[in-house]
């Protein structure tokens, strides 16, 4: 993790030890493997160079500015994304907000205003995809023209495609996500998809029952499949705690209740109310069922802490990101 991240608004002047240096363009949401290609790429050319190497991201996510109607599932809000950037070794996140003032720039504004003025960058890197500018006018080749006329280099890093030669994508992520393929989706992602939120009050019906809960609300476009998950638990401190969750509406107590993630955290007596804390997901355990009465929904809480201590004993990091974020 770099000491020194910072999180910066492209609304604001970049500070001048930050200017001059390699910037990775795109909004990488789930810094996913293929994103780590194009991030790594970033990565080696600062080194190379000896120069900062930042990351330039575009926030809302520009779906939601074009397509507000339709729901988005944002895998890495931004505090996430950071926190993945930072321990991946950038120096820092530059968050563009996006608007459609903004998307109406032309191409040119957008190298000259941003990349060049705003940035002052020696080096970008971006997909080999990425376009950019008032109806999407800028591609690959119009960037290399542009980095010719205003002095900066371009790298674009082909699509990165998984084992199965399948090209990696955050909407292969998120639709596994919503069948609770977990395990599947951190293939992909090459780390456990871990969330982040406050931890809330609730009906503290676990307490009473042996299994207190940390209660945290996700984003309502969160398409997760509801149901038990095998866990980790990392408080905002950093201490971490193995656990199982439950992702969904109650339905044995609570019919109508929003979805809500409550995580049983093993070894573990205190106060959380108010901790910003992270959960880690490993492994889908079994659906939601409706149980006839509580003392049948003890008895499956039981199985379920025994299946998750079990899978969760025999884990192994997938990569260093992953043995940053959930080991």
């Amino acid at each position: 993790m770099t000491a020194t991240f910072e999180r910066i608004s492209a609304t604001t002047p970049l500070p001048a030890h930050l200017r001059g240096g390699v910037v990775a363009i795109g909004n990488f949401d789930g810094v996913h493997r293929g994103h780590q290609a194009v991030l790594e790429r970033a990565l080696a050319e600062a080194t190379r160079r000896g120069v900062p190497a930042l990351v330039l991201t575009f926030e809302p996510h520009p779906r939601k500015v074009f397509r507000p109607d339709i729901p988005l599932f944002v895998l890495t809000p931004p505090p996430m994304k950071a926190r993945l950037l930072s321990h991946l070794g950038f120096a820092a996140l530059v968050e563009q907000p996006f608007t459609r003032d903004f998307a109406s720039l032309s191409a040119e504004a957008f190298v000259t205003d941003v990349l060049e003025k705003n940035l002052g960058i020696t080096h970008s890197v971006t997909g080999f995809d990425f376009h950019f500018g008032k109806d999407r006018q800028g591609g690959p080749a119009f960037l290399m023209a542009a980095g010719e006329r205003h002095g900066f280099g371009v790298t674009l890093v082909d699509a990165f495609r998984d084992e199965g030669a399948e090209v990696v994508s955050s909407s292969r992520i998120r639709e596994l996500l919503g069948e609770g393929a977990v395990a599947d989706a951190a293939g992909l992602l090459g780390y456990r998809f871990t969330v982040e939120s406050e931890v809330i009050g609730g009906q503290k019906l676990g307490r009473t029952l042996g299994f207190p809960t940390a209660n945290m609300r996700l984003s309502p476009e969160a398409t997760l499949k509801e149901g038990i998950y095998a866990v980790r638990f990392r408080r905002a401190e950093g201490t971490l705690y193995d656990g199982v969750a439950s992702f969904g509406r109650r339905p044995t107590v609570d019919d109508n209740g929003a979805p809500l993630l409550e995580t049983f955290v093993f070894d573990f007596s205190g106060d959380l109310y108010g901790e910003i804390c992270a959960v880690s997901l490993f492994g889908f355990l079994r659906s939601e069922v409706k149980f006839d009465g509580l003392d049948a929904l003890v008895v499956q809480m039981k199985r379920d802490e025994t299946e998750a201590r079990a899978l969760l004993a025999g884990v192994r990091p997938l990569s260093d990101l992953d043995r940053a974020i959930a080991f």
